[in-house]
């Protein structure tokens, strides 16, 4: 069917008007609190749908129908352990932040080891997050010059733009009110999909059903008990159940817990009280959104008829989803699903940029001022400034890609396994071990960092792993450093 006018024009006016509206409904901002912390006095709800919208980027919309069309529902193991980690940090993590009245993730390391330990680990946040967010907005622009057949570069400058002009004007407000925006849209989109998929099937849902037992498989199989044929084996299985329940529960307790990315709108509620109600909702949300989505990846599989990548003249499972958009759906809703990409798209971009601004400005460069303080206009002025700088950086980051097979991709992605482990394991020894002091948090930190570099490039571990062994080592390792220094 193609991607025709009316669809551009779906396009466009989404663009425009979450653009408007997201500068409208921030208002003014008088200090950096406000502009980067919402004045902390945002609604609990609002701030749960944005951290959902937040850490559901293209690549969720078009990876996970992906996954379960090419193998079945094992995922979802991953996902009841991100339930598990939040649950954790609304209680372990969540508490400690509102006793100490932080403006960053990183402030709690500040008042626990000192300023250095901050800087550092914002430092070590900023890296990984500039390169795994440049990964996600080019990844975001296959599926555009896919359906829409603009190039990469302009896919990438009409999402990034149009981000960053309401980012940087309207702060964090704008950022959460348009995610709350855009979480509707990218959802409302899927959901056309799979209705429409479901009318074309003869027998709806049963056909489903029939699919994904085609050949003996079970599909919507959950759960997977196998313990492979040794340890190696194990913990290299992809989706094990056991790997999967404690790789997403770390995971999540160093995404939520110790990311900037998420832990400055989990700072911008009233409360405590509030936060963790946010983070509850997000909990309960992100189930169901990825089942939502891995079910749909199964009605594809039903509509296309369990055909091969090959048969449908595809090279990746992250084309199915895009094919069925540009040749699916009839005109109109191409554009919707378009705008679905751009909301999933906008709400990772906007979210990385503002977190990006806030933790290199208040974490970093307010550090170095030694004594100075900056009266509120000139606060906005640097915020805004920061804000124009890191979505700038992003958006020629992502230029600079070339295909999906780059390894600069693999690079970055590499990098934020290394860094997880190590800052949860950080914050850890900050909350859970009172002696600890800066040096046992730096060697920590630093054992961690270097665990995992060597289980990236000497094993086949799975990724579900790495996050807890680079936890592990951080605090076994601190902890020792300060047996030996004999502060027991």
């Amino acid at each position: 069917m193609g991607f025709a006018s009316l669809d551009y024009l779906i396009v466009a006016v989404y663009l425009i008007g979450v653009t408007f509206v997201g500068i409208f409904v921030a208002g003014r901002q008088s200090s950096a609190q406000q502009y980067f912390l919402g004045g902390k006095s945002m609604a609990w709800w609002a701030v749960g749908l944005s951290i959902v919208a937040s850490e559901t980027s293209t690549l969720t919309f078009i990876s996970i129908p992906g996954l379960a069309y090419a193998t079945d529902m094992h995922f979802l193991q991953l996902v009841v352990g991100y339930f598990a980690g939040r649950l954790l940090v609304s209680v372990i993590f969540i508490p400690s932040y509102y006793a100490g009245n932080l403006e960053t993730a990183y402030d709690f390391l500040g008042k626990r080891f000192g300023l250095s330990l901050r800087k550092f680990a914002s430092s070590v946040f900023i890296v990984t997050r500039v390169l795994a967010s440049g990964v996600r907005l080019f990844a975001t622009a296959i599926p555009v010059h896919l359906i829409t057949g603009l190039s990469y570069p302009a896919s990438i400058l009409v999402i990034g733009m149009f981000t960053l002009i309401y980012t940087s004007v309207g702060g964090l407000r704008a950022v959460v009110a348009m995610d709350v925006v855009q979480l509707f849209i990218y959802l409302s989109g899927a959901a056309v999909s799979m209705a429409i998929i479901l009318h074309h099937l003869p027998n709806g849902w049963a056909d489903v059903v029939q699919a994904a037992g085609m050949n003996g498989a079970n599909k919507f199989e959950i759960f997977n008990a196998s313990w492979g044929h040794s340890l190696v084996g194990f913990l290299s299985a992809p989706y094990t159940l056991i790997g999967s329940l404690l790789g997403g529960t770390f995971l999540t307790m160093a995404s939520h817990g110790t990311d900037q990315l998420l832990v400055q709108r989990l700072l911008g509620c009233r409360t405590k009280w509030d936060s963790q109600r946010a983070l509850m909702l997000d909990a309960t949300l992100i189930v169901l959104q990825f089942a939502f989505f891995l079910v749909l990846g199964l009605c594809l599989f039903a509509y296309y008829g369990g055909a091969s990548l090959g048969q449908l003249g595809l090279k990746s499972t992250d084309e199915i989803f895009p094919k069925f958009i540009l040749e699916g759906l009839p005109t109109g809703l191409s554009g919707l699903l378009i705008a679905g990409v751009l909301a999933s798209a906008m709400g990772s971009l906007s979210s990385s940029i503002s977190s990006l601004a806030s933790s290199s400005f208040l974490d970093v460069f307010r550090m170095t001022l030694k004594g100075k303080s900056l009266h509120d206009k000139q606060e906005i002025q640097w915020s805004r400034i920061f804000t124009l700088f890191w979505g700038i950086v992003l958006i020629g980051g992502a230029m600079l890609f070339t295909d999906t097979h780059n390894p600069v991709v693999e690079i970055g992605l590499k990098i934020a396994s290394v860094t997880y482990g190590g800052l949860l394991g950080t914050f850890f020894l900050g909350l859970l071990f009172k002696r600890t002091d800066q040096v046992d948090a730096y060697v920590g930190f630093s054992a961690g960092l270097l665990a995992m570099v060597a289980v990236l490039w000497l094993t086949t571990i799975d990724y579900t792993w790495h996050t807890l062994i680079g936890c592990l080592t951080t605090v076994v390792v601190g902890n020792l450093i300060r047996f030996l220094r004999g502060r027991d």
